[in-house]
């Protein structure tokens, strides 16, 4: 492993940007784990396979990734039950779960938490700061093994780090999104980005800065992206 790395610092200043040559190469390598180039989980790639245990209604169930192919998923992570930021978001997405089943898109929570904390949060009132009952499943990374796959693990915390993952029917990756743990995600740009790269296959065209739903879209290439930019800069 240690000449592993060894070969990695050396050849470091030859992978990353040309462009920032005073890196040194501590940073070099740091710059190339958050690009991607060491981890797992890479947009336009099969996402990361995973099979757990959930809580799904007050019922324990053993949940793959391959259970969903042909839908979209949303796989959200969170950094643990019983906490502050994360119930805002979890009954957010419950809130919205019926604008995401109509984009044929499956929601997925996942914390290193065991189940039965899990169930534990969910039998918890609202106003406790529980979350309430749930209609999609919240899965148990308490191994801490799909966290380090879709490299949101912070290893000295013990916890993952606020990601969003959207996977296509296809169970490609197509979007990659990673917060820091005090600040919460938008529910609503979960819902709009499913929508774009949904919206992008079915009309094969691409959607611009702020597209949302039955928003224009564009045709990608020099004469056709005209109509586009001939009606929004007249």
């Amino acid at each position: 492993m240690a000449s592993f790395f060894t070969s990695l610092v050396r050849k470091a200043p030859q992978l990353i940007n040309l462009t920032t040559p005073k890196l040194n190469t501590l940073s070099a390598v740091r710059t190339l784990s958050v690009t991607g180039a060491l981890c797992s989980a890479r947009i336009r790639q099969p996402a990361p396979a995973f099979e757990a245990m959930a809580c799904i209604e007050d019922k324990f169930k053993k949940i793959k990734l391959s259970d969903y192919a042909g839908k979209y998923v949303l796989l959200m992570f969170y950094p643990l039950d019983f906490t502050f930021v994360c119930p805002t978001e979890l009954i957010a997405l419950e809130q919205m779960y019926d604008e995401f089943h109509k984009l044929d898109c499956e929601v997925i929570a996942i914390s290193v938490d065991s189940h039965y904390t899990h169930l534990a949060w969910q039998n918890t009132p609202r106003d406790q700061g529980g979350l309430g009952k749930l209609r999609y499943p919240l899965l148990s990374d308490i191994n801490k093994k799909i966290a380090k796959d879709y490299d949101v693990l912070l290893e000295d915390e013990g916890v993952a780090l606020r990601g969003m993952f959207i996977i296509d029917a296809h169970g490609v990756l197509r979007v990659k999104q990673i917060n820091d743990l005090q600040v919460g995600r938008s529910t609503d740009e979960a819902l709009r980005l499913v929508g774009a790269i949904k919206a992008v296959e079915e009309f094969g065209e691409v959607c611009p800065a702020n597209w949302k739903t039955g928003g224009k879209t564009i045709k990608p290439d020099p004469v056709g992206s005209k109509e586009y930019f001939t009606t929004v800069h007249k």
